[in-house]
């Protein structure tokens, strides 16, 4: 089942996502193959629960479209439980970012190119794992959504400024997208 996901501007993107408790979350595997299923929708590569409304420690990614520029990625599909990053090393680089909770806004985004993270799969399997590249920042990128944070945080203030119109523009919903989304700040009838 395809979930809305939900704009920028709802408090639910800036909360610290809490840890899942199996027992608690019976319907995990269900939520796991939602948000898949969603992410494939909105043609995303990422997606962290806080975006389809839920404070969860889970994300999902499937980073298989960027196979042309690296080969290894090309059935990197994986489910992040209860994820915390270790480390993150190297020389920092930008690479073009975008979010399906933020759309039509791209930006420039400095990361640093290896992770070392620790997570549960889908079986609550325990891993602890390092990832380079683009596996590396797509991860980055969603472990931030569960942290409260948005790709727009790392832009200095000018870039900040010259987006905020656009990012209040999304929050109420004046923004054209092939896929559902709740806008917090939309008028009735708009969502």
């Amino acid at each position: 089942m395809k979930l809305p996901i939900v704009a920028y501007g709802d408090p639910v993107l800036r909360k610290k996502a809490v840890d899942i408790i199996p027992e608690e979350q019976p319907d995990l595997k269900e939520l796991v193959e939602n948000m898949f299923e969603t992410m494939y929708a909105a043609r995303g590569v990422g997606l962290a629960a806080p975006q389809v409304g839920k404070s969860l420690r889970l994300f999902v990614i499937d980073a298989s479209p960027f196979d042309d520029d690296e080969p290894e990625l090309k059935d990197f599909k994986k489910v992040f439980i209860n994820a915390q990053i270790l480390e993150e090393t190297g020389e920092e680089w930008p690479f073009n970012e975008g979010c399906l909770s933020i759309p039509d806004i791209r930006e420039d985004v400095y990361r640093k190119p290896t992770v070392r993270i620790s997570y549960y799969d889908e079986n609550m399997q325990h891993h602890e794992d390092t990832f380079k590249g683009l596996a590396a920042r797509v991860i980055q990128h969603e472990y931030d959504h569960i942290e409260g944070k948005l790709f727009t945080d790392k832009l200095g203030p000018l870039r900040k400024r010259l987006i905020e119109k656009r990012l209040n523009d999304i929050s109420r919903g004046v923004v054209k997208v092939d896929y559902k989304m709740k806008f917090p700040a939309a008028k009735k009838g708009r969502s």
